[in-house]
């Protein structure tokens, strides 16, 4: 073993012990050889470890962890079988705690750094009692590599498969399908579809849970328009899926990341699912946007509820509104809410959605937000409320100028990445708002995702 006394002599491929200190927002290991930063797959803050240099950067390296000699007290084995290779859980070798712990700094960590907050009300991460089955829709790719078939998800930042029998944070009913399904490609020996060369057919399974309901959505997407023995299958899963309610042929034939087409074809009832968050009903097609955890999203909508401060007189307006779940919400309290959303079809949805709870006081309108929001300034329609729950890449920077002339008592800020989020917070801040509470909510255990909301309060015109 090699003592560090200059980073100099730090070198690829040698084995080195390290000090973790800290994680990644990405939940590498950060660690310490003498004062020289290394990141590791796999190590967690307070252990002591042994690893195996692989890239070496001025300022910083990477290693393979190789041996764990003093182990974090919110160390614990991973469940599944596949956790080293598949890519959609990054922290099951941490204690459920322990993860609670690490959402909570990394949000912190983004407002101080990125945002300049130190004195913000921060609450702690709020989790769930049973961490596991809580997803209500899957996405499996289907590949097929030196004449096997792989039917499970991606290897962490490639689109290699890993074969996948037992995922434990889908729906529970899934393995099952899944197994099913996979029989029936190998009995008829059902083309796959090769990136690479874009033939084959079968491309992608999703699937859709009703976590209140019941009811399952199977959706084969595939390269074609057509799917040979597909009414077998249809009956098959008919018999042998309990909740079953459809079963959709979807179509894309583009060289595309993007798992769907816009051609559906119904197999199998109706084409859509149900479910409720809270007490309202929504309409779930294959393309609808849905939260993925049904659990912690109705608690995310009452936090968000919370901290709109609704008294019944309140106009709303819900930025980046989706199919109106957090619209119906606020409905609830306020005089009226208006719904924006640059999506065509999630606005149709929405308006089907508040037409099946019965709901009178929302309006959904179609458009960009920072071209919408001024026109209903134009003709007199102020918000004493805005809500945005944009995606990862944060507010547009025009909608932001919007909300800071049109001067809402209050914003709501639902936000899926903490850098983005303390950006726009940042940006809020300059403009006569204060940041009063902040909320991590845990939407995905065992990845290193977190969902945050938080209110925003205005304390002077600008």
């Amino acid at each position: 073993m090699i003592e560090i006394v200059n980073t100099a002599v730090i070198k690829k491929n040698q084995e080195y012990i390290i000090e973790a200190i800290d994680l990644t927002h990405d939940g590498l290991g950060v660690g310490k050889i003498g004062g020289f930063t290394v990141f590791v797959k796999g190590a967690i803050p307070d252990e002591t470890a042994k690893a195996r240099i692989t890239k070496v950067l001025k300022n910083y390296s990477y290693g393979r962890l190789l041996e764990i000699i003093k182990p974090s007290i919110y160390r614990i084995e991973p469940v599944c079988p596949v956790f080293d290779k598949c890519g959609g859980c990054q922290l099951q070798h941490i204690s459920y705690e322990g993860q609670l712990d690490f959402k909570t700094k990394i949000v912190k960590d983004a407002l101080e750094r990125i945002g300049g907050f130190t004195d913000v009300k921060i609450n702690e991460a709020m989790g769930m009692n049973m961490p596991w089955n809580y997803r209500n829709k899957a996405q499996y790719p289907v590949g097929m590599k030196n004449g096997v078939l792989s039917i499970g998800f991606y290897t962490e930042r490639s689109h290699e498969i890993v074969n996948v029998e037992n995922c434990l944070i889908q729906g529970k009913e899934n393995d099952r399908i899944i197994k099913i399904i996979r029989e029936f490609i190998k009995n008829h020996n059902i083309s796959i579809y090769d990136e690479a060369t874009g033939e084959g057919l079968i491309r992608h399974i999703m699937i859709r849970t009703g976590f209140k309901t019941g009811e399952i959505m199977i959706c084969v997407v595939i390269n074609g328009d057509d799917m040979p023995y597909i009414k077998e299958l249809a009956e098959t899963l008919r018999t042998k899926v309990e909740g079953l309610r459809s079963f959709i042929l979807n179509t894309n034939k583009k060289k595309t990341n993007v798992v769907l087409g816009m051609e559906n074809k119904i197999i199998y009832g109706d084409g859509f699912i149900c479910d409720h968050i809270g007490k309202f009903k929504f309409k779930i097609s294959p393309q609808s946007f849905f939260q993925i955890n049904p659990v912690m999203t109705e608690l995310l909508y009452e936090k968000a509820l919370e901290y709109a401060g609704l008294g019944g007189g309140e106009t709303v307006i819900d930025a980046y509104c989706g199919i109106g779940t957090i619209s119906l919400f606020l409905s609830q309290k306020a005089k009226k809410v208006y719904g924006i959303e640059i999506v065509k079809q999630a606005v149709l949805d929405a308006k089907e959605n508040a037409g099946l709870n019965n709901v009178g006081n929302v309006e959904f309108l179609h458009g960009e937000s920072e071209t919408v929001i001024p026109k209903l300034y134009e003709e007199g329609i102020k918000a004493d409320v805005i809500v945005v729950d944009p995606p990862r890449k944060g507010c547009d920077e025009k909608l932001l100028e919007t909300i800071a002339e049109m001067s809402p008592e209050r914003v709501v800020y639902i936000s899926c990445n903490p850098a983005t989020l303390a950006r726009d917070l940042k940006y809020l801040s300059e403009w006569g708002y204060e940041v009063k509470e902040v909320q991590p909510v845990d939407m995905f255990p065992w990845t290193v995702h977190v969902e945050t909301v938080c209110l925003l309060t205005r304390i002077s015109s600008m």
